[in-house]
């Protein structure tokens, strides 16, 4: 296992984190419901510990707050051989008190008295004056200080300007973002990396597989990958993107079954799955992998957001985006669980009423109201 330097908090993690928002489950269709299969959870996370993964990362409402207490099992009798990091979600922090009663549950669940590193959850920009004025980081702080966490960070799913206004506004100890081969240019694109190595402060990828739509490319996808005289998996090619940068500290994946584990083990213990690793050719493998699968979305959405806003409130370019997502990649779960949690938010599309104003808009003048229905039609469905 390779291991590297967690930013300025100086301690040594494996490159591989083992994300608990993935673990096995079992569904029961009927009641709508899902659980953790916790005898395949544990074997797993022990499996990894044992094979020399010393970064588990989790968070407070993971497999409806479920994750935290499978991970605290797993790990019991190995806790000073590994990091532990979570997160609490802002959505529960609605007083000081909440915060701190909060956080002694997942010392509970978590069975240990600190925690290496505690994340303000998926920081979005509509909610951070609100975490700056009620002084979140400060509550943060004296947990720090009565040793009940060691480090202070965040996770971020969003754009590189609120990114950077949130990087530089605080000294973290770490940072958590999106990237993988597909998000070059999206989410805080690829300059959030330099950024954060530049301030010092650790840096960890989640989605590095986007969900596993990475791991089983199509035909014409995956003759782009054969055709270069090193034979890798799809999967192994999506890792060493990432492995190339010196910057980051440890790249999480969400494991289901001993597999998977065992063969993203096996890609980050090659001597060379180390910074720098990818040469200029294999660039531009990536660059043309990256064109390739763009050309598969059905829908011409851009993103540009000229149909916003909706006035049902309909998600138009995030739900396009999920439904291109599972047609780029042949699967359609995480799309589906995308698509779940923009309805939870009240976004779907099923709240369309093709009222036409957003079509008037689009500059690629897409028959968004039908295409809203074929989506919904693919994505809806899903049991979390």
């Amino acid at each position: 296992m390779q291991y590297r330097t967690y930013g300025k908090l100086g301690f040594r993690v494996s490159a591989l984190g083992m994300g608990c928002m993935r673990l096995p489950r079992i569904i029961h269709e009927e009641q709508g419901e899902a659980q953790v299969d916790t005898e395949k959870a544990l074997e797993l996370i022990r499996y990894a510990a044992d094979q020399g993964i010393t970064y588990f990362d989790t968070a407070y409402g993971y497999h409806n707050m479920q994750s935290e207490a499978v991970l605290g099992e797993a790990l019991e009798g190995r806790r000073e051989k590994v990091r532990i990091v979570t997160k609490q979600p802002f959505g529960v922090m609605h007083t000081p008190a909440d915060i701190r009663r909060n956080l002694e549950q997942t010392l509970q669940k978590l069975r240990t008295d600190y925690i290496d590193v505690y994340l303000i959850h998926n920081i979005q920009k509509p909610f951070w004056e609100e975490i700056k004025a009620r002084k979140i980081i400060e509550a943060y702080e004296q947990f720090r200080a009565e040793g009940l966490i060691r480090g202070i960070g965040f996770s971020y799913h969003g754009l590189l300007p609120t990114f950077k206004d949130i990087l530089d506004y605080y000294p973290w100890d770490m940072c958590q973002i999106q990237q993988n081969l597909m998000d070059v240019e999206r989410e805080a694109t690829a300059e959030a990396i330099h950024l954060a190595g530049q301030k010092g402060c650790a840096l960890v990828i989640m989605e590095p597989l986007r969900g596993g739509s990475l791991a089983n490319p199509p035909p014409s996808i995956q003759a782009r990958y054969n055709a270069y005289p090193v034979k890798r998996s799809a999967v192994e090619w999506a890792f060493r993107h990432l492995i190339t940068y010196p910057e980051i500290s440890t790249i999480l994946s969400g494991v289901t079954t001993l597999e998977q584990l065992k063969e993203d083990i096996a890609i980050f213990s090659q001597p060379d799955a180390v910074p720098g690793c990818l040469s200029a050719e294999e660039r531009q493998i990536l660059s043309q992998v990256r064109a390739a699968y763009e050309s598969l979305a059905s829908i011409p959405c851009t993103g540009c957001e000229y149909c916003l806003p909706c006035p049902n409130g309909v998600a138009i370019p995030g739900i396009f985006r999920q439904y291109n997502d599972g047609v780029m990649f042949g699967a359609l779960d995480q799309p589906k669980r995308g698509y779940f949690f923009i309805s939870r938010q009240g976004q779907d599309a099923s709240r369309c009423a093709a009222c036409g104003t957003c079509e008037e808009k689009c500059p690629q003048h897409i028959a968004i109201s039908q295409e809203l229905k074929t989506a919904h039609e693919s994505l809806k469905g899903w049991i979390e």
